[in-house]
Parts: C-alpha cells; sequence; structure tokens
C-alpha cells in the first residue's frame, strides 16, 4: 500500500485526545486505530508485536541475516489529534498540481494565500492535500504513523535493504501531555529511537523547550453591587490585574527560535471564582526557572495586596528539553542529516517550539530526537502536506535504516 493510501485510511479514524476525561488512553476511539495498526503490524510479519491496554502499540523487526548485532533503532509516531480543532468525520480533499498561490478549503470556504501561509509555495506543483476546512486533516501525526508503516511494507517486501534490529511504536495522547505516561522503555528494546512527528521532511530537531503548565486560582468576595464598596473582591478582575503584571512582550505572538513565554490558554470567571491557565515555555533552563518563579511572586504580590488566600498558583512541569540527553549521543543527528542529504534534500536543525515524546522519551532513558513527516500548519483546519513530502519523508527513513545497518554502539 503506497504512504498515501495509508495515509487518506488513517486521518478518517477519530482520535481526538481530551484532556478532561481522566482516563487512558483519553478517548476511546484512539483504540479504533491502535487496533488496525497492530493488525497491519501482524500482517507484515512482525515479531513481539501487542497493543497494551493504555492503547500503546508495539513491534519488532528483527535484522537482516548477519546483522543481527548492530545497534536496534527505534522509531515512534503517535496516533491522536489535537482538541483544538475537530477531528471527526475528516474528510481530505487532494489538490493535484497545486500551484502554489492559494487554496480554497471547500466545507468552510477559507481561501489560503501564499502571503498568509508561505510554506505553501514550497509544494508548487505538489499533490496537495488538505481538510475541506470544517476539519483538521490529522498529518500531525497520522503523516508520521503512515511512514513508518510504508517503510516496514518496503523492508518486508524487499531483500535489497538491509538493516539492523528496528523497533516501531504507536503511542496516545501526545496531544495532552501523556504520549509517554505509560510507554515500556525496557520492553521497547531499541538503544535509540526517532520520533516521527511534524515540520517538513528535511527537518531535525532536537531542542524542545522546556514546560510547565499554571493553574491560577482567585477567591472573591461577592457582595450585592449596591453596598460593594470597601468589600467586594470581583476575581474576575482580579485575575485580568494578575495577568497584567506577566510580561507583555513575552507571549507566543510575540515571540520565536529560542525565546519563551507565557501563554493563556482558558479563563473562567465570575464575581468569586476565576480560574486562569497557562502553559510556560523556554529553551534555556535558568529562564524558564525564573519564569515559573515570577508567576508565583506575583500571586504573592496579588495576595499581599487584597490578603492572604487570594490567589493560588499551582505550578507542573511537563516536560524538559532533550538537548541534553541528546548530546552524547549526536550520532542519531549526523546519522539523520546524511539520510536527508542522500535524499537530495539540505538538512535544517531547528529548535522545537513545542514539545514531543521525544523529550520525555529521552529523559526515560531513550534518546529520541525528531523528524519531520512534510505536514504544515498544525492543531488548526488549514493543516495540510503533499503526496510527493510524504514519500520523501518515507525515502529518508529507509536511508536512517540503511545507516544504522552499519553501526555497533555498545
Amino acid at each position: 500500500m503506497r504512504v498515501e493510501e495509508r495515509f487518506l485510511k488513517y486521518v478518517k479514524v477519530h482520535t481526538t485526545s481530551s484532556e478532561e476525561s481522566g482516563t487512558h488512553p483519553s478517548f476511546k476511539g484512539e483504540f479504533d486505530l491502535a487496533s488496525q495498526l497492530r493488525d497491519e503490524l501482524t500482517e507484515l510479519g512482525l515479531e513481539k508485536v501487542r497493543m497494551d491496554d493504555k492503547c500503546y502499540v508495539y513491534g519488532f523487526l528483527p535484522a537482516s541475516k548477519g546483522l543481527e548485532d548492530k545497534t536496534p533503532i527505534g522509531f515512534i509516531a503517535h496516533m491522536d489529534t489535537s482538541n483544538e480543532a475537530s477531528g471527526e468525520n475528516v474528510n481530505p480533499i487532494i489538490h493535484k498540481n497545486f500551484n502554489g498561490e492559494s487554496v480554497t478549503l471547500p466545507g468552510s470556504g477559507f481561501v489560503m494565500t501564499k502571503e498568509k501561509y508561505p510554506e505553501l509555495a514550497r509544494m508548487k506543483g505538489e499533490t496537495l492535500v488538505t481538510s475541506d476546512g470544517t476539519t483538521l486533516l490529522g498529518a500531525d501525526d497520522k503523516a508520521g504513523v503512515a511512514e513508518i508503516m510504508t517503510m516496514l511494507e518496503i523492508l518486508t517486501e524487499s531483500d535489497n535493504i538491509k538493516h539492523g534490529p528496528i523497533w516501531v511504536a504507536f503511542t496516545p495522547d501526545e496531544e495532552i501531555g501523556e504520549g509517554t505516561d505509560f510507554f515500556d522503555v525496557e520492553g521497547f528494546g531499541a538503544k535509540f529511537a526517532y520520533t516521527v512527528d511534524g515540520g517538513d521532511v528535511d527537518e531535525v530537531e532536537y531542542e524542545n523547550f522546556n514546560a510547565a503548565s499554571a493553574k491560577v486560582t482567585v477567591k472573591g468576595l461577592s457582595v450585592h453591587p449596591g453596598s460593594a464598596k470597601d468589600t467586594m473582591i470581583n476575581a474576575s478582575k482580579v485575575a485580568m490585574e494578575f495577568n497584567a503584571m506577566l510580561p507583555i512582550e513575552e507571549c507566543p505572538e510575540m515571540t520565536e527560535g529560542r525565546e519563551g513565554f507565557f501563554h493563556l490558554t482558558d479563563m473562567k470567571g465570575r464575581v468569586s471564582e476565576a480560574v486562569l491557565s497557562y502553559i510556560i515555555r523556554d529553551h534555556d533552563l535558568n529562564k524558564f526557572e525564573a519564569k515559573k518563579k515570577l508567576i508565583c511572586e506575583i500571586g504573592d504580590k496579588i495576595n499581599a495586596k487584597y490578603g492572604d488566600g487570594t490567589v493560588s498558583v499551582n505550578v507542573n512541569d511537563s516536560y524538559y528539553n532533550m538537548l541534553e540527553k541528546i548530546k552524547p549521543h549526536m550520532h542519531l543527528i549526523e546519522n539523520a542529516k546524511a539520510a536527508i542529504v542522500k535524499a537530495g534534500l539540505e538538512p535544517k536543525v531547528n529548535p522545537v517550539r513545542g514539545g514531543t515524546d521525544g523529550a520525555m522519551l529521552s529523559y526515560k532513558g531513550l534518546p529520541c530526537p525528531n523528524l519531520g513527516t512534510g505536514g504544515f500548519f498544525f492543531h488548526g483546519e488549514q493543516e495540510c502536506t503533499s503526496f510527493q513530502r510524504l514519500h520523501k519523508a518515507v525515502e529518508i527513513l529507509l536511508n536512517i535504516v540503511s545507516i544504522y545497518a552499519e553501526f555497533s554502539i555498545q
């Protein structure tokens, strides 16, 4: 099956993860795709294929004869899609010989122009794939899933590509930060791995944000507004005051590269209580710690003004920059770059303004940088990729496999 056929099949499976469910996986529909992948791995002849009760799928492709002692390498992609846009009833639209200028999403009438979406120009002449504009497409990360599965099919059907031991895994709930919570690192069997998750096909990523979440709860004092003077504490207004005390320039819409930010993701409020939800991000660990300290200090200042207990700030770390865990194993980066060059592209090494399963896996003992899949504009109705980029990503994965067929790292 060609990679684009797999991709178009996978995106139609509803796998939107949910931060609210409290279950693992967070949405039962993730089992639908997991079961399908388990069966496909079995049909391809992989060994040790299993799907556990948390919706993780694993498989092992034994090495070519004589290469059993080569370094086991892994490839990982996540099955869930972001809940920032609907992932149900996805209707992929194929735009053949794309003009590189603009594309209209027929379900919504939204027009994507190269001025607002400059990456579109890269795909001139390619077969562009979008949703119909009413849902996201699901390239994040079903493109990665399809690419890994197609790589495996090619390896199992051809004796011409020699390879060492290969492990694969497909994870749930990456989009809500829980993709590695129950990952069986020891049972996985690979010493090193790559997540195949996002970005263009020429990209390699091994720096990501240090990340935390913060929940700010404001307790107000509600009294009748007619007799509120010197008594009422309006929690919603105090919450607005809290947010205004954060550095105005340290927000997603005003930062880039390795610049960190505070991002207000949700707010609810009335007079008696208000809740603000933030994510905190920075590549630099010292700056990351300073940001967490600042948000707590603002809480202290608010309490000094309105009384103890007015504001409570709860900060929890989410994941850390994988850079320090990748540095001792730079063969992962050099080999990925060599694989991209072999595919006729110029590799780009970019810091991730986000996180991947690989960040947490690296801290769990499985060094795991990220490879691009050829997708763009993730987490929204404008998400897209192209058939040519899906094929090129498969080529790069096969190149990596061939390179590691010559590696034996003790």
